[in-house]
């Protein structure tokens, strides 16, 4: 596995599917900030051109299966849900407090434990984190401002953490 963040700003994706695994999903891009192309049953090749990423939920295998092979064709990355041989990449539990993302991955062997690290992760990463977010990056900038080096700005972090409590 690859861990990877994307920046939703200059990435183009497609959602193709039907019903609650289809709207699941685009709640989930959504939130990340990622404009998605919702994509007709009838899809056209040319509706594939130019996507990056395509993700595939609420279909019957064998629809998934070719809509996955046309999208790579065209060099698309996909993710067919609960389909991890049709998958080019996985999404894994999130738990997000703003800019603050922590994940858990158990690269689709056992999607109920990550699951469950997601659900310890949410309980020990309240909504206060969004918030301190923000507090250690400004004064990160700060810091950075002042010139001091990465290692010294580094620690800085790692006291007002500890100051604060936070860990």
């Amino acid at each position: 596995m690859l861990p990877l963040v994307l920046n939703p700003v200059n990435l183009k994706v497609g959602l193709a599917g039907h019903g609650e695994a289809r709207d699941r999903r685009a709640a989930l891009l959504a939130e990340a900030g990622v404009e998605t192309r919702l994509l007709p049953d009838d899809l056209p090749d040319a509706l594939l051109e130019g996507l990056q990423v395509l993700f595939v939920a609420g279909l019957d295998e064998g629809e998934a299966r070719l809509l996955a092979a046309r999208a790579r064709a065209r060099k698309v990355l996909v993710n067919v849900e609960d389909v991890l041989p049709l998958c080019d990449f996985h999404v894994p539990a999130i738990v997000r407090r703003g800019d603050l993302l922590l994940t858990a991955s158990t690269g689709g062997q056992v999607p109920g434990l990550a699951r469950a690290l997601r659900e310890k992760l949410t309980a020990a990463f309240g909504p206060e984190w969004t918030g301190r977010l923000k507090e250690l990056g400004a004064a990160r900038a700060r810091w950075r401002g002042q010139g001091l080096s990465p290692s010294q700005v580094s620690q800085h972090v790692r006291d007002l953490i500890a100051r604060n409590g936070w860990l």
